[in-house]
């Protein structure tokens, strides 16, 4: 399931929509954009009428948050925020605590994070946290590990390191921060579940950067939970354009900036040939001078929307003997034109002193399309004798023994690799691992074949 936005957010948006404004034509606001960015994003003489008219209000939470940040509709038990880092997730958090305990008064509202430290200055003294949140409408005492508010309602901050001090409490609500890195996570939750039983509807939100541990991965195949996920740059209004542009300068497309950035669940299979770790230890920024640039490719056997991807890698050898992977350029659902052509735009980019076709599926077919598409393309047909993993192993040594570099990120064929499992398998995305054979093909060319040895390209 996924989250949604309704209530005070959606009456702040038709609010803005009754004012009226012209939105700057040089500006594009992302789907589920907030109030606020969409004033923002209006010509300067319509803005100043708009926060003339709206005053105060431009700065409550309904207009600031963005859709993905307002708590979603409809009937859960839990909404888990998986998010990147500076998405916006502790003021969610924080919001939806305010707003449980302003109308519920009363209520027991759990706190728990990772250690109290870091449920302390997060979640009530960071900067997003409630205590700045609320504007000295609540009472805060340390020592006791307590929130006050005038109408009765209690928060009380928990560790989730410490799960027996969740046996005995009873709660209305909860909110959980970074369960990803809660030290005994499981525990913690089930302790804080069979206390989570006050009141009519008894709810608990979940703000964590994911990472691939038993309970994040459990919570999200519960019945009841609601799952928004969100990326760093949707945040982008209120984050430095010059962190954006050095986060992804310096971790776009890697398993750390997939997982911290984009918030992404990224797993590692037990058994895999290739780990994520290993595969960024091999990346670089760019390649060499190179010697001899080959395309793998792995035809699909059908065609249409639900085909498997035809597999387009290119890769380059440079006079050490090195190889680089250059570029992912496989195409979905294309037609036997429409995949070859993506092969002759490839050969023509990078300069392709050879295409390796695997020719099992179609045989001479696989040749003359290509050929058609661009009748210099220098093709060499290659039958496979073994299954994909056979094929892979000798290619993965290479990877092991640092002759193999990504000059870039290639997500999507990373994955696939991560999910090829050593004796046979596959439990990457996706029905076969199309990219990841090309690959193959294209390294196997350069470093395993019998024209492996480095020269001069051109000559």
């Amino acid at each position: 399931m996924s989250g949604g936005a309704g209530g005070a957010w959606a009456a702040a948006q038709a609010q803005v929509d009754r004012l009226g404004g012209a939105i700057d034509p040089a500006v594009t606001l992302p789907a589920g954009a907030s109030a606020f960015e969409r004033i923002a994003a209006i010509g300067a003489a319509d803005r100043a009428r708009l926060i003339g008219s709206l005053g105060l209000r431009i700065g409550r939470w309904d207009y600031v948050a963005r859709a993905a940040q307002w708590p979603p509709e409809g009937d859960w038990r839990t909404w888990l925020i998986l998010a990147g880092r500076g998405f916006g997730k502790t003021r969610a958090g924080a919001e939806w605590v305010k707003m449980q305990a302003e109308t519920h008064p009363g209520a027991r509202i759990a706190l728990v994070g990772a250690s109290l430290h870091e449920a302390r200055a997060v979640m009530v003294e960071g900067e997003s946290g409630l205590i700045a949140i609320m504007r000295g409408a609540v009472k805060y005492e340390a020592s006791l590990r307590r929130l006050s508010w005038g109408n009765g309602t209690q928060a009380y901050l928990y560790s989730a390191g410490e799960p027996d001090s969740l046996r005995g409490p009873q709660h209305h609500f909860a909110w959980c921060d970074e369960i990803g890195k809660w030290p005994r996570g499981e525990e913690a939750w089930d302790t804080l579940a069979m206390g989570l039983r006050l009141g009519g509807d008894p709810r608990t939100v979940v703000t964590t950067t994911p990472r691939a541990v038993p309970l994040v991965r459990r919570l999200g195949g519960l019945a009841g939970v609601t799952i928004t996920r969100g990326r760093t740059r949707d945040n982008r209004a209120h984050l430095a354009p010059s962190f954006l542009e050095m986060m992804n300068d310096q971790h776009g497309g890697t398993r750390f900036g997939r997982q911290e950035l984009d918030g992404e669940l990224i797993e590692e299979i037990e058994g895999a040939l290739w780990s994520r770790a290993a595969i960024d230890a091999c990346r670089v920024r760019a390649a060499p001078d190179l010697v001899r640039i080959v395309i793998g490719v792995d035809p699909p056997a059908g065609t249409g929307a639900s085909s498997d991807a035809c597999g387009i890698v290119v890769a380059g050898l440079c006079a050490e003997g090195r190889a680089y992977v250059l570029a992912d350029a496989s195409v979905q659902g294309a037609s036997p034109e429409g995949w070859a052509a993506a092969v002759a735009r490839a050969a023509e980019q990078w300069r392709a002193d050879r295409v390796i076709a695997e020719a099992n599926n179609g045989g001479a077919m696989v040749e003359s399309v290509l050929r058609a598409a661009d009748e210099t393309l220098p093709v060499l047909r290659v039958h496979a004798a073994h299954g994909k993993v056979a094929r892979a192993e000798p290619v993965q040594a290479l990877y092991a023994r640092g002759r193999v570099f990504h000059a870039g990120a290639f997500a999507a064929l990373e994955d696939e690799m991560c999910g090829l499992l050593l004796g046979g398998g596959y439990e990457g995305p996706g029905r076969s691992p199309d990219r990841a054979d090309a690959l193959v093909w294209a390294i196997t060319e350069l470093m395993l074949g019998k024209k492996a040895r480095p020269g001069v390209r051109g000559f």
